[in-house]
């Protein structure tokens, strides 16, 4: 989800699920301790809880990271070792470190004496052909004991070469079994799943064999089923999608009176009416006129009577 989900996008997310816990991109732990921070681990408070999801390889670099994650409000840490892409590779970190559980562990055991918010691990079942439950099971059983007591897992193999990162997410099979017989085995640990999962029923089902469910590109691409699944989840009412859209306009002011142009932000709520009348209008308003200089709210409310058509909700 690299530039995908930033502070402005886990605000209008907060608003569709209250009940959810955020994640950031993953940042690399030099970029933390050397860039710029302001922009890197921007956050409103009305995002939180949000986890800081770190990449790197280095146990003490990862340990300072994680501890200026803490000073900065985020609630959690997690290590990402599931990222397959070759700028990633090349860095050592991602999901090559599956081939290295001891660094991990080390990696882990750093960052968890640095902080008093819990560190978490994402990974993948594997790398390449390995096709070994108990190689993945000692790689878990690894990490756990340096420190981790929860992993998302993307239940596929990640290839190191040969797959783009876009085919990496579709084309090694699914075997979600892997998370759920690690669950059974290992039930004192927290285990989530990820990976292909994009519907509330999708969402639902894993949840009756482990005990979470992580959700990108699908949640990005169509973020009313975040709404959907807070709402199963807790209990509460649906609410229309205009509705949930206009609750952010006290934030879109706000960072509009900072000098915030208004493409920034509503770039993240384009598929908010995904698959209903009049959402290809909507996107069309915002996309045409978010880039003009000096627009305002008045655009969305445009974009919004654009679909009046809708049947809400659904």
């Amino acid at each position: 989800m690299m530039d995908w989900t930033d502070s402005h996008c886990r605000v209008f997310h907060r608003l569709l699920a209250p009940q959810a816990r955020l994640y950031t991109e993953m940042v690399h732990a030099n970029a933390v301790l050397q860039g710029d921070r302001a922009r890197l681990l921007a956050r409103d408070p009305r995002e939180n809880p949000v986890a800081l999801q770190l990449g790197g390889s280095d146990p003490q670099l990862l340990a300072q990271a994680a501890r200026v994650g803490q000073e900065h409000g985020f609630d959690e840490v997690n290590l990402n070792v599931g990222c397959p892409s070759d700028r990633v590779q090349a860095g050592r970190f991602g999901a090559c470190l599956m081939k290295e559980p001891a660094l991990v562990a080390e990696c882990v055991s750093a960052m968890a004496a640095a902080v008093a918010i819990p560190v978490t691990v994402k990974c993948r079942l594997g790398v390449d052909e390995e096709n070994d439950y108990d190689r993945f099971a000692f790689f878990i059983d690894r990490v756990a004991a340096a420190g981790c007591a929860t992993f998302f897992v993307h239940a596929r193999n990640a290839w190191l070469q040969g797959l783009s990162p876009k085919e990496n997410r579709e084309v090694p099979p699914l075997r979600y079994d892997w998370a759920y017989r690690l669950k059974q085995e290992r039930p004192a640990l927290g285990i989530a799943v990820n990976g292909g999962i994009a519907t509330v029923e999708d969402a639902l089902a894993h949840l009756q064999q482990v005990d979470g469910v992580m959700l990108g590109r699908a949640a990005y691409h169509d973020p009313y089923v975040l709404h959907r699944l807070d709402a199963s989840l807790s209990g509460g009412e649906l609410r229309p999608r205009a509705e949930l859209l206009r609750a952010l306009r006290p934030y879109v002011e706000a960072r509009l009176a900072e000098g915030v142009a208004l493409k920034h932000i509503v770039r993240h709520v384009l598929g908010l009416f995904h698959g209903q009348p009049g959402g290809r209008a909507f996107r069309q308003v915002l996309s045409e006129g978010a880039h003009r200089p000096g627009t305002g709210w008045e655009l969305v409310e445009q974009a919004i009577a654009a679909t009046e058509r809708r049947v809400e909700p659904a």
